[in-house]
């Protein structure tokens, strides 16, 4: 009966302690808990700030993006306004100009001024059977393509310097430099002018540049 009464104390001296050691864990030290969990203030004002920081920045490229499309707009309806004020065929094609232009690093006027020059903007296209939809007389009336669109692809893209095989005569030129190319003064000495004014009858950068302006104040 001792020896039972000795064991009962003994495992209440040895379950006793544990307990009383276990406890003081449950509770952190008040500089661990600054130190390793920031405050619920602090974390909700980060992240508040990070939506509104992302927030301004989707805002900012959604008005460049508008602005851009603002832009080709304004360029598309001004060759479109020429093209239908001369009751030329190519009218509705400006946006398909502007946007191989874009591609191709070209003046946005410089085709369809071309084609004015070459065709009365498609009124008086290459007549040779084997060359259709050819507003441009690329290749001197001698290469067709398969739609307007395509015209305008190919052209733009040669013009570009974009095309391994003409690129030797297009790539890294200006304006007036790929016009001397498309068609040498020594063969029509006025081309260059003539296309140049079309250009200038068309539109100008001044145009872009209004809009930008108007946009700019409306952001």
């Amino acid at each position: 009966m001792k020896n039972k009464n000795l064991i009962r104390f003994v495992e209440s001296f040895v379950i006793l302690p544990i307990v009383t050691v276990t406890l003081p864990f449950g509770a952190m030290p008040k500089d661990q808990v600054n130190t390793e969990l920031p405050p619920p203030i602090v974390s909700f004002q980060k992240e508040n700030t990070d939506v509104l920081s992302l927030f301004a920045f989707n805002n900012a490229e959604d008005d460049e993006i508008q602005k851009l499309e603002e832009i080709r707009t304004a360029k598309a309806e001004a060759i479109d306004a020429y093209f239908k004020s001369k009751n030329m065929p190519l009218a509705g094609y400006g946006e398909k100009m502007v946007e191989e232009a874009e591609k191709n690093d070209l003046d946005w006027r410089l085709l369809p001024a071309i084609s004015v020059v070459e065709t009365t903007g498609g009124r008086h296209i290459c007549k040779n059977p084997k060359a259709p939809f050819n507003p441009f007389g690329w290749g001197s009336c001698k290469f067709g393509f398969k739609s307007f669109d395509h015209a305008i692809e190919i052209v733009a893209k040669n013009l570009g310097g974009n095309n391994p095989k003409t690129a030797h005569y297009y790539d890294g030129k200006t304006t007036e430099e790929i016009l001397r190319k498309y068609n040498p003064p020594s063969i029509v000495p006025d081309y260059n002018k003539r296309v140049l004014k079309i250009m200038a009858n068309i539109g100008n950068e001044d145009i872009v540049k209004d809009i930008s302006q108007d946009l700019a104040l409306n952001i």
